[in-house]
């Protein structure tokens, strides 16, 4: 009997291990929520939202304009100048704030990134034209929106 029980111990364990290995890899944890499944997570919401734009009033809406000047020592540093608006990295992704956000940035019309404070160094830029623009936008990720147009700069440049 005592063997009997020592291999239905030694079952529980490599069974139990190798079942919960096979979860966790499928991003299944033991309070059963999936991971893997962006529905649990509301990012199938979250990317709709980030279709729609937050329309605020023009006397109170969020303003930016944007610099760039070369870095002595490589590459650029762009400056974002807001009115109106309050960095709150603390806040990304959060629920919507007035007044409150983050920026982001687009090179060329591709997502760079977001940016959390005025300042942003940028290493390496390729050579030719560039369209720099910055949207100004929400925790919750939305652009910020007067009259259907969003709160924005823009900023064309020639790197030699």
């Amino acid at each position: 009997m005592d063997r009997a029980l020592g291999l239905f111990v030694i079952g529980l364990v490599f069974g139990g291990g190798i079942g919960f290995i096979a979860a966790a890899s499928q991003g299944v944890t033991l309070d059963g929520h999936d991971h893997a499944n962006a529905a649990h997570h509301g990012e199938a919401d979250h990317a709709m939202m980030l279709d729609q734009p937050l329309e605020v009033a023009a006397d109170t809406a969020p303003r930016v304009t944007i610099e760039m000047t070369r870095d002595p020592m490589s590459g650029h540093n762009l400056r974002l100048k807001t009115q109106n608006f309050e960095f709150a990295p603390e806040a990304a992704s959060e629920a919507h704030v007035a007044g409150q956000g983050h920026a982001h940035l687009y090179l060329d019309g591709q997502k760079f990134g977001r940016l959390y404070g005025e300042w942003l160094h940028l290493p390496a830029l390729p050579s030719g034209d560039i369209e720099i623009k910055v949207t100004l936008n929400a925790n919750d990720h939305r652009v910020y929106s007067v009259d259907g147009v969003p709160v924005s700069a823009l900023l064309n440049v020639t790197i030699e």
